[in-house]
């Protein structure tokens, strides 16, 4: 994979110009592209700033959020060739740092679950996951060193583990969901998808203009190690790279502890689609309302039920959910853990192309608006990984804690 650190160091040491690291990222794309479909449009001549902290680097953006000089479809025939007027907040920010905005890549339609073209890079013939497709394939198959994505249920942290990239899901809020396609107000997250934990904290260091959350430190962290018992058992192939990571941070000197949530949190976890969909059908109004048979099937049939959620269940559904995120960091400090290990998917990316798998391992943490980070477990066979959770706002101690993690099962 293309590493955003590696890159500007040879950048910062004389060793490439940001305009030869560009090179070498359509030399890559070149190369992958297709096979992997991952990208929807290419800027055939983009801007090459000379100067700063991202001079160099480029990054796909999935193709719900917004581009001044690219198109901006949705995944849907609706919105073919449409162009905002201006970028994203995130994309200008990324732009301003220096990085080149040099791909818009897919996503299932409305980022929903109807799946892409996209193939999975690392596992042949298996699904890249969604909806964040475009995002997770382009960095795991070394066409692109950094990819923004989205998470409204488990849209970056599933298809990073099913391709076998670092995926980080933010703290709800901790980046601006501006100049995005709104699917859910209340659970929409902007993330992103790098080679490294390195890369990925230093890029959401720089994205949010937070430096501290890649100057944690690597002190071994206390670890809650979760299986859920709130959702279906994991697939064995799942749970044994969980179980084979905790055994690797043990012996690099974590501390281990079993880790079961209180009631609360089956509660929570079961009140995430009364969340989603009262709100999606709200987001797409228009769309469902005018052009209903446009909408792909897994959409129109989520969106036709989704009219029948009285108020008054959405309205319990937020009172649960605002406890269970009030009252997660005091569950955790009374566990005397620091952070949570567990599974981002019930295990490797499903065979064939009809579905872009389950995240039942994945949207408890985006209703709590917790910072989660994929990890990819090294091993034979279609890629795993694990999902490392801290407490809402503490993104630097998730990221910490995952690359203690990252080289825990590279010893």
């Amino acid at each position: 994979m293309l590493s955003l650190l590696s890159l500007r160091a040879r950048i910062e040491a004389g060793h490439l110009t940001p305009a030869s690291a560009l090179a070498l990222v359509r030399e890559a794309i070149a190369a992958r592209e297709p096979e992997v479909g991952a990208l929807v449009s290419l800027d055939p001549a983009p801007v090459v700033p000379g100067a700063g902290p991202l001079a160099g680097i480029a990054f796909g953006v999935k193709d719900v959020i917004d581009t001044a000089d690219l198109p901006t479809q949705m995944g849907s025939s609706i919105y073919a060739g449409w162009r905002p007027k201006a970028d994203a907040p995130a994309v200008a920010r990324l732009r301003a740092l220096g990085g080149v905005a040099l791909a818009k890549t897919t996503t299932t339609a409305f980022a929903f679950m109807d799946p892409t073209e996209t193939r999975n890079p690392n596992a042949p013939g298996r699904t890249p996951g969604g909806s964040s497709a475009g995002s997770a394939a382009a960095v795991a198959a070394g066409m692109l060193p950094l990819a923004l994505g989205t998470q409204t249920g488990g849209s970056v942290i599933r298809p990073a583990a099913f391709c076998g990239a670092v995926g980080v899901k933010p703290s709800f809020r901790l980046l601006p969901t501006v100049g995005m396609k709104c699917f859910s107000w209340t659970l929409d997250t902007l993330g992103l998808f790098a080679a490294s934990v390195a890369d990925a904290a230093h890029a959401l260091a720089l994205l949010a203009d937070r430096p501290e959350i890649e100057r944690a430190g690597d002190r071994a962290p206390r670890i809650g190690l979760l299986v859920p018992n709130f959702c279906a058992e994991p697939e064995e192939e799942g749970l044994g790279a969980l179980l084979r990571t905790a055994r690797s941070v043990e012996a690099a000197g974590a501390v281990l502890h079993p880790l079961a949530l209180p009631p609360l949190y089956a509660q929570a976890f079961g009140l995430h689609g009364t969340l989603q969909d009262f709100e999606g059908i709200r987001s797409l109004a228009w769309e469902y309302d005018h052009r209903r048979d446009a909408l792909p099937p897994l959409l129109r049939a989520q969106l036709d039920a989704a009219g029948a959620i009285p108020a008054e269940a959405y309205d319990a559904a937020r009172h649960v959910v605002r406890t269970a995120r009030r009252d997660f960091r005091a569950v955790l400090g009374a566990a005397g853990v620091d952070v949570v290990l567990t599974l981002p998917a019930p295990g490797a990316a499903p065979q064939g192309y009809a579905s872009t798998g389950d995240s039942r391992f994945n949207r408890l943490w985006t209703l709590l608006g917790v910072p989660c980070v994929t990890v990819p477990v090294p091993g034979d066979g279609p890629p795993l990984g694990v999902q490392v959770i801290a407490p809402f706002g503490e993104d630097a101690r998730a990221l910490a804690a995952a690359g203690f993690v990252e080289r825990a099962l590279a010893r």
